[in-house]
């Protein structure tokens, strides 16, 4: 594919890609600006912080809430860093999953893949259905409505189909839409936290916001329900990698996508931190805002009224949306890419791309799993944080295996521009032990007594697709091909790349 108006970098990155194995089929129209905003956006702190408040309320409180975030976000900048090291090595759309397989071969490429569809799908339908919580709660101060479970799930089908329909339009509504998505968070972020400093005629002490305990979640050890308490800042975090799905529609991909994952992380860090602070300095009754169907709604109601709570809460509507249709963008070309190495059943479907150079097919198949996921939410009470924890159980174990096996290249690892030179070992095993410390929070029960309302599915659902992709590689193994290369020097090209 040839397009007159690239310039020398993008040929650069086209025959660095070809260099992979990979023959560029999408337009590279994003900046490093917007290589950067998709992440950030993915992050999204107005849609994690908020739709997991009332959780981080009754799962440690404050204390938890603000050291936790602090904590693991320092640990999760440990994997950006490392993660974005190999990024620059092998910036391709499969992102992970290909790192996986140029260093550990195929086996670990198979499931780093599917891991990372997994998180990618359990994104979508965790911030989808957030947004339509949102969106419900507005509509019930605005008209009244009551925000039935049915409701809330008619709205998320409409979210969906909103969030691909923006994304098969082109690479240039969805680099728009991310870099305005931006300063919607920044702008909001400092808007939100404005008014809740001014308003409130009373304010929560610094005590109170960074040392008070609160445990609602009937298990009686501390220390267990500040770990589960970290779910908040884990789920927040996560998405990232979209900055290396981004990759092939990148200019300078090598440099711009590393820093797009790194950069996207420590600003959501400083964001959220304010973010979290002002909601809960704000906080007037700590027992209702925790009871409340949802929390920050409450602290806005409190704080300015009704008329200033539905302009706050258009805000962070605004903030979900956009962070629904980056984690969509991300988890297209996940698939597509996927596809295009024939992991995938149907993969000669998910893999074709418009003229306008956009996996039309994969964006549809993305959004339709995703309601799919969120479908047990209208038995559920607890199914929303079951599906968060699958987006973290998926993501969070896709990021560190190909810094696992980057450590394990040692000196036969050929970095690319951006590296971490003498600190790579350290960090990136710091990153590790991280990442098997929160997959197994992840994994434990949130409620006690474990009930089959409360029951924790996400490792269930961990199993399920390990099982599945385990059965689908003994029947369709021999067809995953990483790269898939129809041109034979192109094949001798891949053969002799580390």
């Amino acid at each position: 594919m040839s397009w007159p108006h690239r310039s020398i970098s993008v040929h650069g990155d086209d025959d660095h890609l070809r260099s992979l194995g990979y023959e560029p089929e999408l337009v590279r129209r994003m900046g490093s600006f917007g290589n950067f905003a998709v992440s950030f956006s993915v992050i999204s702190v107005l849609s994690g912080c908020m739709t997991l408040f009332g959780f981080g309320l009754v799962t440690g409180g404050p204390a938890v809430m603000m050291w936790g975030w602090v904590g693991v976000g320092l640990a999760v900048l440990l994997v950006g860093l490392s993660l974005a090291e190999v990024t620059s090595a092998y910036p391709t759309s499969g992102g992970l999953y290909y790192m996986s397989q140029r260093l550990g071969g195929p086996r670990w490429g198979w499931v780093t893949g599917w891991l990372n569809l997994l998180g990618l799908l359990g994104g979508i339908a965790g911030i989808d259905y957030g947004a339509a919580s949102f969106i419900a709660a507005f509509a019930s101060l605005q008209w009244g409505v009551e925000p039935t479970p049915g409701l809330i799930m008619a709205i998320f089908a409409g979210v969906l189909v909103l969030h691909a329909l923006l994304n098969v339009v082109g690479v240039r509504m969805v680099s728009l839409l991310n870099s305005v998505s931006v300063w919607w968070h920044l702008i909001g972020v400092g808007l939100i936290v404005g008014v809740l400093a001014i308003t409130p005629s009373h304010h929560q002490s610094l005590r109170f916001v960074f040392g008070h305990f609160v445990n609602e979640t009937g298990w009686s050890s501390p220390i267990y329900v500040s770990a589960i308490g970290l779910l908040l800042a884990g789920y927040t975090f996560c998405g990232y990698d979209a900055s290396a799905h981004l990759s092939e529609e990148t200019k300078d991909a090598r440099l711009a996508a590393p820093r797009g994952i790194v950069r996207s992380i420590w600003v959501s860090l400083l964001a959220g931190f304010v973010l979290l602070a002002g909601l809960l300095f704000a906080v007037q009754d700590y027992d209702v805002t925790a009871g409340a169907a949802v929390p920050p709604a409450q602290i806005f109601l409190d704080a300015v009224g009704a008329p200033g709570a539905k302009l706050l809460l258009l805000i962070v509507i605004g903030a979900q949306l956009f962070c629904g249709s980056a984690e969509t963008t991300a988890a297209s070309r996940m698939i597509y890419a996927f596809s295009r190495d024939n992991a995938l059943p149907g993969s000669a479907t998910w893999r074709r791309v418009s003229p306008a150079g956009v996996p039309v097919a994969a964006v549809w198949l993305a959004v339709s799993m995703a309601f799919l996921l969120a479908v047990p939410s209208l038995w559920s009470p607890v199914a929303y944080g079951a599906v968060t924890a699958v987006n973290v159980i998926g993501m969070t174990p896709s990021y560190i295996i190909p810094v696992f096996l980057r450590l394990r290249q040692g000196d036969r690892f050929v970095p690319g521009p951006w590296h971490l030179g003498r600190w790579s070992r350290p960090v990136g095993m710091a990153a590790v032990v991280w990442v098997v410390v929160v997959t197994v929070l992840v994994c434990l029960p949130q409620r006690y007594p474990v009930t089959v309302e409360t029951f924790n599915y996400a490792p269930i659902t961990l199993l399920v697709v390990l099982a599945l992709s385990a059965a689908w590689y003994r029947w369709a193994g021999t067809k995953f091909s990483v790269p898939v290369v129809d041109d034979p020097h192109l094949a001798r090209v891949e053969a002799q790349v580390v």
